[in-house]
């Protein structure tokens, strides 16, 4: 334990750590907690918030066995571990008083408060129910249950919006529709989904539609009655411009070049056209004017034409200025009129929306941070809420702060304004514990907010500073993780300003501490793969073969797979780089982790070379559970059941794992029918072949299953009972098996809240997208695949970064209007819907702009966190497509630090290319490993007797 550590965890003052990847923030928090209790703080008075379950679980493993082993460890062991943890020697009190805390914790009732956010929002909804307005059995959403609400709401939208002209809904359905296809419609209206709670705050704010259309309206500077329409007729009247200058203009150009004449010919049909038709032509005049980019032409008149005439240039500079105002204004006023369109349809549809969730007593996460935080911020109740909740609190603690959103601040600002208040009715110093990283936030889209997490900061020191209460700003920079070489390069790449813009909030240099000095780490540099250019067949070359399109990431998945099986295969050497040389032992495959910024088709070509190599391969963290080839198997089984006449599901049950026919059997079966359907030509010859007679049987055992049974218990049968399960499993591999006990759970929680109906289950299953997460933090001897996101708070001997060439794209159709709020903090204050780029007006381009820099910067945050995962050594790549990488890109920015440093080699590659490498080899010796548990030592205590109720929300993962 560090002296920064130990500072950090000194309970006498509040603290807020700002901890760099891998400095053990988890355990100053454990350590804080545990010199909490040894100071005589009840258990029940302190309140851990994390942002994972499992961060929830890992903190409240580790007291677990601290606890335990403080309660069988002899005088002296325990003494020593007391001194190591607060800095000075124990007495014998204090040794009694570690005992028995062991004792103390479980007599807690529901265990120590070690919670994420959400569940604490849930615990405290459970016991202020009405005061919240919520039902008090209500129950927590899962995301496909979310889904389907919304898909209900949305169709209830489509259903009352049948009015007809005049019908406000059916206007601005109408006008939405003119801008959006089907898909687009859909895309648009999870586009709000996604930020409901910011949305419905906002409405409320204005007091409803109406007054946040006004609002809107008065920030783009449109008065009421103003619109697209009117401002475009009152720019096309002759009183709006110099007709006489404009006239003469088109003479002179006519005599001109032929751009001139080309501009002459444009402004003329305009100029002769009526002035209520010339809304009509008013794009085509402005080309006059503009380029199809909508950038100004910088050069309206050749050169010879303007010396020639000098009067021209003014008169056409004139009124480009006019239109370039016009369009802008013409803009606002569209934008104001589509936005206004998209408020109404998605205020109607979130309000159903809320009334299928108050329909079925059932709360999202949106909801549980809403509710719980009106709970402790609304004026009249909180007051009362947290005087309950206040005579039970001393000490609050918050882990992975920099994930915390601008609502969920608000509910810790509840709770830290009466901490700081002044003297309390108790004379217990209590205290505000944060700790978190800005250079790992990362979860924008989930509504955390880097910006709150420094605001808040500085407001909870304001606050101790004027009560007069103890405060301390920690940095914590000693990784206890990564190897010097590893951070010797991660400091090189955001040492660059280009690098660290975002990261940091302030204009330093990152440098992190090495605490594991002397032990073997490298980075390798891999030289981008390229697309390979196809030769151009012969003209009038006949298409007789099949040509190759070559796929860069298939290549690179080949390159990395084929590395990862060396390391398994052969001697175990430090020059091949099968010998870790930081833990004295060769490279196994859970020691690799490779991560992804999102899951494209390299997942899918990794997979299947490393599974072609024999490498034990875990899969992807997330999956699609539809796109399972299990579950699809499944489906088509259901599909089946309901309409046997449908010969391509039969034929797809067939050869699928469940019933086994090849493809021989298939084929004398199907082929020469005649129109006769395939369920009667099986029916008829199942005498022919032992296959087909199994083939029957087993299909008529079905169907006779569906008639009778619920889905979940057809299911289960044609699983277990008729070894469907086996099947699967032996042809699909045992990585299916969680696709399909997931699928099974699915259907259990349908058959819980709607009628046994197997038709209704697969309409439930298909029209949603259910997805599920795979808990890659269990110790598994398997390469892990994983996004960034997923892999948050994860760690690997081996890091891989593949996927670094590319920058995301903004896809979000709508803009948020943002000012700086109270704290540092940015507050929402309105929403735009351009409908289209070449509709924005100033004001939405300059917001989008910001939105742009900000997911720039958060991308930044993303490769710091990717490459902070690698313990040892990480190896960065990439391939390149047809278009050039993006100068900003992962690979560049890590190229670019990576020749900073005097170290750096170059690397000779297999294929002939060269990469760089930074490279430490192994100088001091390697630890001792852990000793075994003493006989009969007491076994960790599960995280169960510590974690909340049972029923503790999980929130949504990326």
């Amino acid at each position: 334990m560090t002296a920064a550590q130990r500072r950090a965890a000194a309970p006498e003052a509040s603290v807020w750590v700002d901890a760099s990847a891998g400095t053990g923030k988890t355990k100053v928090l454990t350590d804080r907690v545990l010199r909490l209790l040894l100071g005589g703080t009840a258990p029940e008075r302190i309140l851990c918030l994390t942002f994972t379950r499992a961060a929830a679980a890992e903190m409240a493993l580790r007291m677990a066995n601290a606890l335990a082993r403080w309660t069988v460890a002899d005088d002296e062991a325990l003494a020593a571990e007391l001194e190591t943890l607060t800095g000075s020697a124990p007495g014998a009190p204090a040794i009694d008083r570690a005992r028995r805390l062991f004792a103390a914790v479980l007599d807690v009732p529901g265990g120590m408060k070690i919670q994420t956010i959400h569940a604490f929002c849930q615990s405290l909804l459970r016991r202020f129910p009405l005061e919240a307005g919520v039902a008090p059995h209500f129950r927590i959403a899962d995301e496909r249950t979310s889904a389907e609400f919304l898909g209900a709401a949305r169709a209830r939208v489509l259903d009352a919006a049948r009015g007809g002209p005049g019908d406000p809904l059916a206007d601005a359905l109408a006008q939405m529709t003119a801008l959006v296809g089907e898909t687009g419609f859909a895309d648009l209206l999870a586009a709000v989904d996604d930020r409901r709670a910011r949305f419905g705050a906002l409405v409320a704010r204005h007091g409803g539609t109406a007054g946040f259309v006004s609002a809107l309206r008065s920030r783009l500077g449109l008065a009421e009655g103003v619109t697209a329409d009117g401002l475009l007729a009152e720019g096309s009247a002759d009183s709006a411009f110099d007709g006489e200058a404009l006239v003469h203009a088109v003479e002179v150009l006519a005599e001109g070049s032929k751009t001139d004449g080309q501009r002459a010919r444009r402004i003329e049909a305009w100029l002769d056209a009526d002035p209520a038709d010339r809304a009509a032509g008013f794009e085509d005049y402005r080309r006059a004017f503009f380029r199809q980019d909508d950038a100004p032409i910088a050069r309206l008149v050749t050169k010879k034409l303007d010396e020639a005439h000098p009067e021209l240039w003014p008169t056409l500079a004139d009124e480009q200025h006019r239109l370039a105002a016009l369009f802008d204004r013409w803009n606002a006023a569209r934008v104001a009129e589509s936005t206004g369109a998209l408020v109404e349809v998605a205020a109607r549809h979130l309000a159903f929306y809320r009334e299928e969730k108050a329909r079925h007593a059932v709360l999202d996460y949106d909801d549980l941070i809403e509710s719980g935080g009106g709970l402790l911020t609304r004026p009249g109740l909180a007051p009362w809420v947290l005087y309950k909740l206040d005579g039970g609190l001393d000490h609050l603690l918050i882990d992975e702060a920099q994930d915390t959103s601008p609502a969920q601040w608000a509910m810790i600002a509840a709770f830290a304004d009466e901490f700081f208040a002044g003297e309390g009715a108790r004379e217990t110093a209590r205290t505000l514990f944060a700790v978190g990283d800005e250079k790992q936030s990362i979860f924008s889209f989930q509504g955390a907010d880097v910006r709150a997490f420094v605001g808040a900061r500085h407001r909870f020191r304001r606050q101790a500073e004027a009560a007069e209460r103890p405060w301390k700003s920690l940095p914590l920079a000693d990784s206890f993780r990564s190897t010097g070489a590893v951070l010797a390069v991660i400091d090189a790449v955001f040492a660059r300003p280009a690098a660290r813009d975002g990261v940091a909030s302030e204009d330093a240099p990152i440098r992190h501490g090495v605490t594991r000095a002397g032990a073997g780490g490298r980075v390798e540099l891999w030289p981008p793969v390229a697309l390979e250019e196809a030769e151009e067949p012969a003209p009038w070359t006949p298409p007789v073969a099949r040509e190759a399109v070559d796929d860069p990431a298939a290549r690179l998945a080949a390159l990395v797979a084929e590395r990862i099986a060396g390391w398994m295969e052969g001697p175990a050497t430090v020059a091949n780089g099968a010998w870790l040389e930081a833990r004295g032992r060769r490279v196994r495959p859970g020691d690799v982790l490779v991560l992804v910024r999102r899951r494209t088709g390299f997942v899918d070509h990794l997979m299947r070379a490393l599974k072609a190599r024999d490498v034990p391969v875990a899969g992807i963290d997330r999956m699609v559970l539809t796109e399972q080839i299990a579950v699809m198997d499944l489906l088509a089984l259901g599909a089946f059941c309901l309409l046997p006449g449908d010969d391509l599901t039969l034929a797809t049950v067939l050869k699928s794992p469940l019933i086994g026919l090849d493809e021989d059997a298939l084929f004398a079966l199907a082929h020469g029918r005649d129109g006769e359907r395939l369920w009667a030509v099986l029916a008829r010859r199942r005498g022919e072949r032992p296959a087909f007679e199994r083939a029957y049987r087993a299909l008529r055992a079905f169907l006779a299953a569906a008639d009778s049974l619920p889905p979940f218990e057809f299911y289960s049968e044609a699983l277990a009972a008729r070894g469907g399960r086996a099947a699967l499993l032996g042809r699909l591999g045992p990585e299916s098996g969680d696709a399909i006990d997931e699928f099974l759970a699915l259907a259990l929680s349908y058959g819980r809240t709607h009628p046994p109906s197997l038709q209704g289950f697969l309409h439930w299953l298909q029209s949603g997208r259910a997805e599920i997460t795979r808990d890659f933090e269990q110790e598994r001897d398997e390469v892990r695949i994983m996004t960034v996101h997923g892999a948050k708070g994860l760690e690997a001997p081996v890091v891989f970064l593949p996927d670094t060439m590319r920058k995301p794209r903004g896809s979000n159709p709508l803009v948020w209007l943002e000012e700086e709020g109270e704290g540092g903090g940015r507050e929402t204050v309105g929403l735009l819907w351009p409908g289209r780029a070449a509709r924005e007006d100033p004001v939405s381009r300059a917001a989008r702009d910001r939105a742009r820099a900000e997911a720039d910067a958060e991308h930044r945050r993303l490769l710091y966190v990717a490459m902070t995962r690698a313990e040892d050594r990480l190896y960065v790549c990439g391939w390149r497509g047809r278009q050039k990488a993006p100068a900003d890109c992962w690979y560049e920015l890590v190229q670019a630090g990576m020749r900073t440093l005097d170290r750096t080699a170059p690397l000779p590659m297999p294929d002939g290319g060269e990469g760089l490498v930074y490279a430490a080899p192994q100088t001091a010796a390697l630890e001792a490993p852990a000793p075994p548990p003493a006989q009969g030592a007491v076994p960790p205590l599960p995280p169960e007797l510590l974690a909340p109720a049972p029923d503790e929300p999980a929130p949504p993962r990326p």
